[in-house]
């Protein structure tokens, strides 16, 4: 079984998720066809769940089962999950919620709950053992209670309706524990993974307490989705609780870095060390900006300026994780990140936040936009497609040199 083809797949899913974002931002310049928020349900169900998912699964599997002999099990569950990721393809953006997309919406859920199993039931005793294996069946664990969200949607939507404060607090939930449990925290894993297999000791007492001030701010950090709603002071106290145990947890990664620098040099190439670095930079930037969110002037900014929630929740998704997911795939051999296609992708995200957090703080200090600027952001959205598909036509053109 070939898991490249499959990290090419989830890649074919990221440039779709890309073209969809273009087409939201082409919504302001030209008159389309289609219903805005049903391109956007489409938009954000194949990012998160085609490219994020397909690819951290298949990095799972490679290197925590693949010698287990479980090719046959697996290749059910990926392929169940691909008939369940294009139905939502070809329903959320011409019927929103509703029937068939729901259907399909469900059965991925069940897929994930399947893999989940299927992942801890099977991973080696000795596996067991290891600080990457601990943050990893941490992930999975935020993933499934991430799911409570959808489930509560439905039910949300048939009794207090759309406009209910518990809708946008199910939606919340799920995005947190999706963006902060798992995925985040399954790159960490990913992370230590590596300095293990490079025989580079973390000390346990270091490593424990970067996990429960990991896992302590990963929960206590989804009050801050709720300070919108104008909830008790106690609330703020633990959003803000949240984002310094996530600074301490940080802190310690940082540290852990910075004392196997040496090493690290020797396990990432120098452009593979650049990817990190930028990686390492973004999730930084990530954890101060939900820092400044435990302040109710920040939090009443962010909850009522659009801008800047898109912003966040973009910066968190194309450059914390889908950097960090490049990082991997080039480490483990599973996709060969072309220095071109990358920087391409990498102009196109910065530059594409300048525009989103600019007209946020426009929209703040009430100033008016730049004439032209829904046309610049349409033209400088265009890189992010580019770039992946530069990356994504490299790597086919080696596959087919191969053959």
């Amino acid at each position: 079984m070939n898991l490249r083809n499959h990290i090419h797949l989830a890649l074919g899913y990221f440039i779709t998720a890309a073209f969809l974002g273009l087409l939201l931002r082409s919504f302001q310049i030209f008159e389309f066809p289609f219903n805005y928020k049903f391109i956007v349900h489409g938009h954000s169900h194949i990012a998160l769940l085609g490219w994020v998912y397909v690819g951290l699964t298949t990095l799972l599997f490679k290197l925590f089962l693949v010698q287990e002999g479980l090719n046959r099990e697996y290749r059910r569950i990926f392929w169940f999950t691909q008939i369940t990721l294009v139905g939502m393809l070809v329903t959320f953006p011409f019927q929103g919620y509703a029937f068939f997309s729901i259907v399909f919406s469900t059965l991925f859920l069940i897929a994930s709950y399947w893999f989940t199993w299927f992942f801890v039931k099977n991973v080696p005793v000795g596996l067991k053992r290891a600080s990457s294996y601990q943050c990893i069946r941490f992930s999975l664990m935020y993933m499934v209670l991430s799911s409570i969200g959808p489930w509560l949607l439905g039910i949300i939507m048939n009794t207090l309706g759309p406009g209910s404060v518990w809708y946008r607090l199910a939606i919340y939930f799920y995005l947190h524990f999706q963006y902060n449990g798992w995925m985040v925290l399954a790159l960490m894993g990913l992370f230590f993974y590596v300095l293990e297999q490079r025989n580079i000791i973390i000390p346990k007492k270091m490593f424990t307490t970067f996990f429960w001030s990991m896992n302590l701010g990963i929960v206590f950090t989804f009050f801050l989705s709720t300070l919108w709603t104008n909830p008790p002071v106690i609330m703020f106290a633990m959003g803000g609780l949240g984002a310094f145990f996530q600074i301490i947890a940080f802190g310690i990664l940082i540290g852990v870095g910075l004392k196997s620098d040496k090493k690290l040099i020797e396990v990432f190439s120098p452009f593979q060390k650049n990817v990190f670095l930028m990686a390492t930079i973004f999730i930084g930037i990530k954890i101060l900006l939900q820092l400044m969110t435990a302040f109710p002037y920040f939090s009443n900014l962010a909850a009522t300026i659009i801008d800047f929630t898109i912003g966040y929740l973009h910066w968190t998704f194309l450059g914390v994780v889908s950097i960090s997911l490049f990082l991997f795939f080039d480490y483990f051999k599973l996709l060969k990140l072309p220095v071109i296609g990358y920087f391409i992708y990498l102009l196109g995200f910065i530059t594409t936040e300048v525009f989103i957090f600019y007209k946020g703080i426009m929209a703040w200090q009430r100033w008016p936009l730049f004439e032209d600027y829904n046309r610049a952001l349409a033209l400088v959205s265009l890189l992010l497609p580019m770039g992946l598909i530069a990356i994504l036509g490299f790597n086919l053109r080696i596959k087919k040199n191969e053959i």
